[in-house]
């Protein structure tokens, strides 16, 4: 639950503890009002006017502000970090499927990606993008590494393969709005981006248009594409729909690309390293809110508050309760 700027952990627990003070407020109301007038009734002056029950008030409010801390309070403050943005496009085409890479080429873009995002620092955000003919965001870019892991072992072979999708996908991700080259080429202006990488994963197989006009979008917004070549130049056979496909690693496609966008082109054999990738991320500060935790300052401030009514309590009638 959240109010504000503070949240609680158990909205239950907190509940409880405010019914609980309420309840020894309204008994200790009621205890002085039949004290007094008891005194009263039988002549007898009430002592120390409002300071005689300075201990009580002071140990309801100390257990008032117990409950609050145990029901997890914390406050959402501004947090400041240098951040990246890596966006991971992987090929989930049929031709992906061949075995020319142990065991198949998607399987070996899978550990190749997922090397690459375990060597990440946290103050990089990892988003995973499934593309062949059309691009799925899988992972939107997140500090929580664990979330692209998983989606990038969920992917699957299907279908054809646009390398454009892929740019254009990534893009989108990294922006957070649909960017797509029109039919007739026209290629749309997103921005600056500088602090955004895309590594695609895929065996360069090409099906798709307008793939120079993608990396032309991704240049121009400052963002660097790097390419792992998955598969080998002899190539494999693929079954798809019943028919036996040859299928082989088009370097040449993948090395344009990159060297297009700034970046570098990597054979999956050393993809697992993926050197130099992180110096070309241009880190930004940004700033984002993170829960701050407060129930240690309350049980401080609740333990004072109980001392002090228990010294008050002493002081004015020589006993603890």
């Amino acid at each position: 639950m959240s109010v504000g700027s503070l949240t609680v952990s158990s909205p239950l627990l907190l509940a409880v503890g405010v019914l609980v003070t309420t309840a020894l407020a309204w008994a200790a109301v009621v205890s002085a009002r039949r004290r007094a007038a008891a005194l009263a009734s039988a002549g007898v002056a009430v002592p120390g006017g409002r300071r005689a029950y300075l201990g009580v008030g002071l140990t309801i409010a100390g257990v008032g502000v117990l409950a609050v801390a145990t029901a997890g309070p914390a406050a959402m403050v501004p947090v400041p970090r240098t951040s990246g943005t890596v966006v991971l496009a992987m090929d989930v085409s049929n031709s992906m499927g061949a075995d020319d890479a142990a065991p198949n080429r998607l399987a070996a873009a899978q550990r190749a990606a997922r090397a690459f995002v375990e060597a990440q620092p946290d103050s990089v955000d990892i988003g995973v993008v499934a593309f062949e003919r059309g691009a799925l965001t899988t992972a939107k870019p997140d500090a929580d590494h664990f979330q692209a892991l998983k989606a990038i072992d969920r992917l699957r072979v299907t279908g054809g393969t646009s390398l454009a999708t892929a740019i254009t996908g990534s893009l989108t991700a990294i922006t957070g709005r649909q960017v797509a080259v029109a039919r007739d080429g026209t290629a749309p202006d997103i921005g600056y981006w500088p602090s955004a990488t895309i590594v695609i994963f895929s065996d360069g197989q090409n099906q798709g248009r307008n793939l120079e006009q993608a990396a032309e979008v991704a240049q121009k917004a400052g963002v660097h594409i790097h390419t792992v070549g998955v598969g080998t130049t002899a190539g494999a056979t693929v079954t798809v729909d019943g028919y036996h496909l040859q299928t082989s690693l088009e370097e040449d496609t993948l090395t344009l690309i990159a060297q297009t966008t700034g970046g570098g082109y990597h054979p999956a054999a050393d993809a697992a390293r993926l050197d130099g990738i992180a110096d070309t991320i241009d880190l930004r500060l940004t700033v984002s809110d993170e829960p701050l935790p407060l129930a240690g300052a309350l049980i401080g401030l609740a333990l004072a508050l109980l001392a002090g009514g228990a010294a008050f309590t002493v002081l004015r009638s020589g006993r603890v309760i």
